[in-house]
């Protein structure tokens, strides 16, 4: 009978590897579509982003309140997932808590520890629940929070308190087991769990190990469902966030990416010093009109996004009632991504289905409304830049459909005629200081 538990455990853990696996090949090459960039700046300083913002939650506690649950939810996703190691040696192995001879008096230490983290789990995803779905924290309830991003926070969260409960009534029956069956290694007495025991003490033998092997099943089996539906969920951030902030811009916030083409056109028209390329260089587009004219550290970004709001919570424009919402634009960007790939991975059209991510998922309305204040650039926990791909967006608007804003457009040929954003010619700029005199 052991031998079936092992090789049923064998199985389940492969099904599960090569779900996650396929689908981890999907997002790489959907994220492939984008245009290669190197990652600018010094190693070291991208390293320290990783260490302070993704790993040591740095920006969340800009908001003390959700910052200080979410590490316990983080905490207790590092740490119990230890425990998930033993998990499965044991189920591999058909041995039983394996570590316990090993660690001796160490080993009831650490369940403690694990069975803390696994109630602070468990009350922060109560409080998350209560705030998403009673108080209705105003920035879940964006319009582009539709009923699946919503049922998705409701979903994992669920899902968390659930494995939780798995974890503390198997100890529970574990303990009662230990009294009655030598055979069940000593852990020694479980602070959380041993609160449950006393409603198990009537019971069988053979019911108690109904319910302690069901239990390790249950939530061995739910942390392995649960890693298949991160890579579905906007709960990847758990991984690409560390790899963003990684490939994260190292320059000042107010700095903007120019096209090193037309910034060589325009020295030159002004008589600049041009430095010559040493590749002939001649962009296919001018900015961006759909996935494939970003960055790929744009389109990571889009899976990086873990929808918290902050970004438009943050926005000026979002807040004067606009429709743009920078938490949007990365969705969108993430949505344009899953239908190309999903369309390739059939032999679909792909790219060249008619669809493009600026006017059919991001409209100009919404492009147009953002004043490039970099707000929603300071707010991101995880270091995203929608800011980038708005302005790539506005650069093909206005460089390839020539469609930009009315008042936008009279700036434009102001400043290629007079050097300035004003109608008046460079000689008589300064007449104002005369006038005044």
């Amino acid at each position: 009978m052991a031998y079936v538990q092992q090789i049923l455990f064998a199985l389940s853990l492969g099904v599960a590897g090569w779900f996650i696996a396929q689908r981890v090949r999907f997002i790489r090459k959907n994220i492939a579509l984008g245009k290669s960039e190197p990652a600018a700046g010094p190693t070291g300083e991208r390293w320290k982003n990783v260490v302070l913002v993704a790993f040591g939650q740095k920006k969340m506690f800009k908001r003390f309140l959700p910052a200080f649950f979410h590490l316990l939810i983080y905490v207790g996703f590092l740490v119990i997932n230890l425990e998930v190691l033993e998990f499965v040696i044991d189920g591999l192995a058909g041995t039983h808590r394996f570590f316990a001879p090993y660690l001796g008096s160490v080993y009831p230490i650490l369940m403690n520890v694990f069975e803390f983290l696994a109630v602070a789990v468990l009350v922060a995803c109560v409080v998350f629940l209560v705030r998403r779905n009673v108080l209705k924290v105003q920035r879940f309830q964006s319009a582009e929070m539709t009923r699946w991003p919503r049922l998705d926070a409701t979903l994992i969260l669920t899902i968390e308190i659930v494995l939780m409960m798995a974890i503390l009534t198997m100890n529970a029956a574990d303990q009662v087991l230990q009294t009655r069956d030598a055979h069940y290694t000593q852990t020694g007495p479980l602070f959380f769990s041993s609160w449950l025991t006393s409603s198990l003490q009537h019971l069988n033998t053979s019911t108690l190990i109904f319910i302690e092997r069901g239990a390790w099943w249950f939530h061995i089996l739910g942390i392995l469902g649960f890693t298949v539906y991160i890579t579905y969920s906007k709960h990847l951030h758990i991984f690409m966030a560390f790899l963003n902030t990684y490939y994260a811009k190292l320059q000042p916030k107010g700095h903007i990416n120019n096209m090193p083409v037309v910034t060589r056109e325009v020295k030159s028209m002004l008589g600049l010093p041009v430095e010559q390329p040493t590749t002939s260089e001649v962009p296919g587009r001018f900015g961006a009109k759909d996935i494939n004219d970003l960055s790929r550290t744009s389109l990571m970004a889009g899976y990086a996004c873990t929808e918290c709001g902050r970004c438009t919570s943050e926005c000026p424009a979002n807040q004067t009632g606009k429709k743009l919402s920078p938490r949007k634009i990365m969705m969108d960007v993430r949505d344009r991504m899953e239908d190309v790939g999903a369309s390739l991975a059939k032999g679909g059209p792909g790219l060249n289905d008619g669809k493009f991510l600026l006017g059919d998922y991001i409209t100009k309305e919404e492009i147009n409304a953002c004043t490039s204040c970099n707000a929603c650039v300071e707010a991101c926990p995880v270091m995203i830049n929608p800011l980038e791909i708005i302005l790539e967006l506005r650069r093909y608007q206005s460089m390839e459909e020539s469609s930009a804003p009315g008042q936008w457009n009279s700036m434009f040929q102001n400043i290629e005629t007079n050097f300035a954003p004003w109608k008046f010619p460079a000689s008589d700029r300064f007449n104002w200081a005369k006038t005044n005199a």
